[in-house]
């Protein structure tokens, strides 16, 4: 399986076989600007939002005729799990609903935190259950910040961990680098690249930070 870090909360997935996932595609431009990733070149077969928010939800740009994935469902013989959750503290009374989704792929379980904005309950840790790459925002502000992501981290206790949603110099929103998520932080691995490729069978106790950079 291979990772790709597309941008903010986007990432490209794609299985041995082929089949390709792109995870919460943004709106290029969104926000009168404030974000600035280029536009997903990628072509998707399956494409998860995690809420309907236009960081997070264009799937018109998306090329390909992909199938979008918003609850508990089989497509292409992949299971997806969306957890309901929320995009704040307040029990969605400030931003709204939040999709945790979480899918095998090559026998890898990937959990994708969508927005989420904080932490996990005991029904939400289980139902989430093992994980072996959590994808989670570390920038505070609209999800969960630096030290809740830590938090969170211990709960689920992961082997990979990659952040996303936060600030870089494509992004404008008042959220924080992802140095403040790492400060501190032990098996940090930068590889200078978009692109990663996790097998199950190397796959350690965890959890390993890898910081992508964007590709877009």
């Amino acid at each position: 399986m291979t990772i790709k870090f597309l941008g903010h909360a986007a990432f490209l997935i794609t299985s041995e076989d082929g089949v390709r996932i792109i995870t919460d595609p943004y709106e290029p431009g969104g926000y009168d600007g404030a974000l600035r990733y280029g536009p997903i070149t990628d072509e998707a077969d399956i494409v998860t939002i995690s809420h309907d928010h236009a960081d997070h939800n264009y799937v018109a740009g998306v090329p390909g005729n992909p199938v979008v994935v918003t609850e508990s469902t089989e497509v292409s013989g992949i299971s997806f799990r969306a957890i309901d959750s929320y995009h704040d503290d307040a029990r969605g009374t400030e931003r709204g609903p939040n999709r945790i989704v979480c899918f095998e792929v090559d026998g890898i379980r990937v959990c994708h935190l969508g927005d989420l904005g904080h932490l996990l309950s005991t029904e939400q840790a289980s139902s989430i259950g093992d994980v072996d790459v959590l994808l989670i925002p570390v920038g505070g502000h609209f999800a969960i910040d630096a030290q809740g992501a830590t938090q969170v981290i211990d709960r689920l206790q992961p082997a990979v961990v990659i952040p996303m949603h936060y600030k870089t110099p494509k992004v404008d929103f008042p959220i924080g680098p992802v140095d403040d998520f790492l400060a501190g932080k032990q098996n940090v691995e930068d590889p200078g690249a978009s692109q990663i490729t996790v097998c199950a069978d190397e796959l350690g106790e965890g959890p390993q930070i890898i910081v992508l950079e964007a590709a877009n």
